[in-house]
């Protein structure tokens, strides 16, 4: 019998830590996951958090324990794809974080979801997600909603970074 505890995926997204907090970014190509990254690692540096890239376009998934951890792809390295400049290297790589927040990248979302936050499972680990349409990623909101997202998430220092919007923490599954 396999342990799940062993498993990995690989999954098309793009992934960053935040301090200590990993966010995976999921979407089809041209979706803006890694803009989305690049705009996130920007807030963190005007804001003097720590923050950096962990994986662009592949990302390895394992599980140890309840915890589901992502990883580079050894091909790509510390490179993150900026559109009509290339893949370009980012000052600060890590190898590894464990995620603490999925962010779907969708063409369109429920104008009126009864909570903005809800599950994913990902390596039969339930995760915290947050579903960004197209329309509020233009919008430039969506950094904002993010990190508001991952200050609602349970066991998640927020730093110092101050909600404007009050996202309703999920229970535990």
């Amino acid at each position: 019998m396999n342990d799940p505890s062993s498993r990995t995926d690989s999954v098309h997204a793009t992934c960053i830590a935040l301090g200590e907090a990993g966010l995976l970014i999921r979407g089809p190509s041209g979706a803006g996951k890694s803009t989305l990254a690049l705009l996130l690692l920007d807030r963190a540096a005007l804001m003097q958090e720590p923050a950096s890239l962990v994986a662009d376009d592949r990302v390895r998934l394992t599980r140890q324990g309840g915890t589901v951890l992502a990883h580079a792809d050894p091909t790509l390295g510390d490179r993150i794809e900026v559109r009509g400049l290339g893949l370009l290297p980012v000052a600060d790589v890590l190898p590894s974080v464990p995620v603490r927040l999925v962010v779907d990248c969708v063409a369109d979302a429920p104008r009126l979801p009864e909570n903005p936050l809800s599950r994913t499972r990902l390596l039969d680990v339930d995760l915290p997600s947050l579903c960004l349409d197209a329309a509020l990623r233009r919008s430039g909101l969506a950094p904002r909603l993010v990190l508001d997202a991952l200050a609602a998430c349970a066991g998640v220092a927020s730093g110092t970074h101050c909600p404007v919007l009050r996202l309703t923490p999920l229970p535990r599954p």
